[in-house]
């Protein structure tokens, strides 16, 4: 017995539509910046994307790496720089459209890095590890404190002041611009931070599994846990003139009222949001995975008001 038969053919437009499509359905968005231009996204396999218009169009910028991006942030002159899981910074161009790499000359695997108000470029990571480059990533240094652990967060809040927190509860803080740095306190149980945003040396927040954020108000020394309604990760946070919100699995979005995160309405996507910005137009611009990106009208009487309660 002889059996024929015929396939149809198969279509493909619209996968070539989506390919062509700046945001991908593949993109795992790590990081949000901004500047007075443009709006750029960092996240995995060398994903790097600006908008010109507060994100509503997008441009894919093609960057001779598919490593994945772990953090972006803005300097002082409007230039950008991220990091790239094979230790390396990249600095872009105040239209986020040209790009350079430079490779950082620790084997620690760096996790985080911020650019500083005086203009010098920072990164954290493993064994407790910070560098820095105050000529653009000609030259490097390298300071740790020797103890096996990861620095995931790092944030200045001046020039000389400057605070990271890491694995097994860390905190630590610089106030000689970096020169020096030491212990600030511990999280409780050796909490492992995600994310964390402090307001001033004295005061922050630090957010990560289970939907646990905690605050101090002693610059680390002792924290407490804040009510969240959400079991949700918390992955990051965003200072919104006056506001402050907290990002998470599930497409989550918290508010800070009253010493109490509540939850804002999102879209229900089994999706993490990890950063994001305010934009002018008083709207949260927000990303996570697999091109998850949303922007959120947020009432003006909410961003106004000093929502937090100390």
């Amino acid at each position: 017995m002889l059996l024929t038969g015929c396939e149809a053919p198969l279509n493909l437009d619209a996968v070539r539509e989506q390919s062509q499509q700046a945001i991908q359905r593949t993109d795992f968005f790590q990081s949000v910046a901004q500047n007075d231009q443009v709006v750029a996204m960092a996240g995995n396999t060398g994903a790097l994307l600006v908008s010109q218009n507060g994100g509503r169009d997008w441009q894919r910028i093609s960057v001779p790496t598919n490593e994945s991006f772990l953090s972006l942030d803005t300097c002082p002159d409007g230039s950008f720089i991220a990091l790239t899981f094979d230790n390396q910074v990249w600095h872009g161009t105040a239209t986020g459209t040209e790009w350079t790499p430079h490779k950082l000359p620790s084997q620690e695997q760096m996790m985080t890095a911020t650019c500083a108000p005086d203009g010098s470029w920072w990164a954290g990571g493993s064994f407790t590890t910070l560098q820095s480059s105050f000529d653009q990533g000609a030259t490097w240094n390298e300071t740790t404190l020797n103890e096996d652990a990861i620095l995931t967060n790092l944030q200045f809040l001046d020039t000389d002041t400057a605070i990271a927190t890491g694995e097994y509860g860390l905190v630590l803080r610089t106030e000689d611009g970096g020169q020096t740095w030491d212990y600030a306190g511990y999280l409780p149980d050796e909490f492992y931070p995600h994310s964390a945003h402090f307001e001033s040396s004295d005061e922050g927040w630090v957010g990560g599994l289970n939907g646990f954020i905690y605050h101090t108000t002693d610059g680390g020394e002792s924290w407490d846990r804040q009510a969240t309604d959400t079991s949700m990760p918390v992955f990051g946070f965003i200072d919104a003139d006056g506001a402050l919100f907290a990002l998470g699995d599930n497409a989550t979005v918290l508010t800070l009222q009253n010493d109490q995160w509540q939850s804002l309405e999102t879209p229900n996507q089994p999706l993490y949001l990890r950063d994001g910005v305010l934009l002018e137009n008083r709207q949260l611009l927000v990303a996570g995975g697999r091109g998850l990106l949303l922007h959120l009208d947020i009432p003006v009487a909410n961003l106004a008001s000093n929502n937090r309660g100390n």
